[in-house]
């Protein structure tokens, strides 16, 4: 399995040469020319995951590729088909689980949207806005959401204690950290990582790593 970081919440998942791109939303400016693209996820409808402009410049480079996304996200999209948490589907080389079900509370007056967390291929868990766990499912790679509005450090923490991964935790939402914050933040993430045997992995946009 070879994942691919891109800016904030976007990370593509490559295996047997097919391609899932999970959440290329606004904030992800340059996705470059993405082939061999069989499906596209998207964990929720909020701008800095879900991309119109991105989502069709996909589908105009790989126009057999399948959309899922919450149903809030299929109201608002092109070909998006809805799933909810429980479901399971299959589409090429990558089987999806989908979990969870709404976004992780902001503030008394927003809006709490659908949030779908997603497995794929019973190895990598990318929980989009939520910190909901996959009903205690074995996680060898965990996509840890790592800043936002809606989270704090040691929700991210207990969250790394939750899922145990066994051999990878990778960064994600991390538009919204400095540099220097996000040096802090790796610190602790990786000592909390290693206490599942997990290696914390900060990368940057382009980079990628086999797993």
């Amino acid at each position: 399995m070879k994942l691919t970081k891109y800016e904030h919440a976007c990370i593509v998942v490559e295996e047997q040469g097919q391609s899932l791109v999970i959440d290329p939303g606004n904030y992800t400016r340059e996705l470059g020319n993405l082939q061999n693209v069989t499906a596209v996820v998207f964990t929720h409808v909020h701008g800095d995951h879900y991309g119109a402009q991105n989502l069709a410049a996909i589908l105009k480079a790989n126009p057999n590729a399948k959309i899922f996304g919450t149903h809030e996200v299929a109201a608002a999209g092109q070909s998006v088909t809805a799933v909810d948490a429980g479901q399971s589907v299959e589409v090429g080389p990558f089987k999806l689980e989908f979990f969870g079900g709404h976004h992780a509370f902001v503030f008394k007056d927003t809006p709490q949207n659908e949030n779908v967390g997603v497995m794929i291929n019973d190895r990598l868990y990318y929980p989009g806005d939520s910190f909901d766990t996959p009903n205690g499912k074995p996680i060898e790679i965990l996509a840890l959401p790592v800043s936002g509005p809606w989270m704090k450090i040691g929700e991210a923490l207990e969250f790394i204690e939750a899922i145990k991964p066994s051999k990878l935790c990778v960064p994600t939402h991390d538009l919204m950290l400095s540099d220097i914050g996000a040096k802090i933040y790796e610190e602790r993430m990786a000592s909390v990582s290693a206490e599942s045997g997990a290696t914390f992995k900060p990368w940057k946009p382009g980079e990628s790593i086999e797993a």
